[in-house]
């Protein structure tokens, strides 16, 4: 397909995409800019279309996948606002501790049980209390990824079994 001919079936499903990209959005400003980040995006890979393929599901198809990492990245960034005064959690430091006094005991005990698991669950569970990621647990432990979040999955429900007097209900 030439340069012009891909132009000319992209203007060509101009109308029906600006139409696909209102029923996605439901609002038109959005579905204008949806249409034309879709036609930029088509304009710019033109070079991965495939020839003798459907091109207007290759376009149908880019503006569903802008549209849903365009929703993706607002849900991230959405912030809510209240009217609530929230200064006591603004003056509140989450960095300090305010431990219950029951809670030195439980924690002994916490310890212990971890202390007590076998090397293969411990290691990987106390890296990840540590806040080690599940790939930087697997690299520094030569282990596949999935054998490491298996183990502390495996952990957690040991733990849970040995510490079930201690669970918060």
């Amino acid at each position: 397909m030439t340069q012009v001919q891909f132009n000319n079936a992209l203007l060509g499903l101009r109308d029906k995409l600006h139409y696909y990209a209102l029923s996605l959005t439901s609002d038109s400003e959005r579905a204008d800019d949806l249409l034309q980040e879709t036609m930029l995006k088509a304009l710019t890979y033109r070079d991965k279309f495939t020839q003798n393929t459907n091109f207007k599901a290759w376009i149908y198809t880019i503006m569903k996948n802008t549209f849903i990492n365009d929703y993706r990245r607002n849900v991230k960034t959405r912030n809510t606002f209240d009217d609530s005064n929230n200064d006591f959690h603004l003056l509140f430091s989450k960095d300090k501790v305010y431990p219950a006094p029951d809670s030195f005991y439980s924690t002994k005990e916490i310890n212990k049980s971890i202390d007590e698991l076998e090397d293969e669950y411990r290691i990987p569970f106390t890296m990840f209390l540590d806040g080690y990621k599940y790939k930087e647990i697997a690299e520094e432990l030569d282990l596949p990824l999935g054998t490491v979040k298996s183990r502390i999955f495996f952990t957690r429900k040991k733990l849970e079994k040995s510490l079930h007097e201690y669970a918060i209900n």
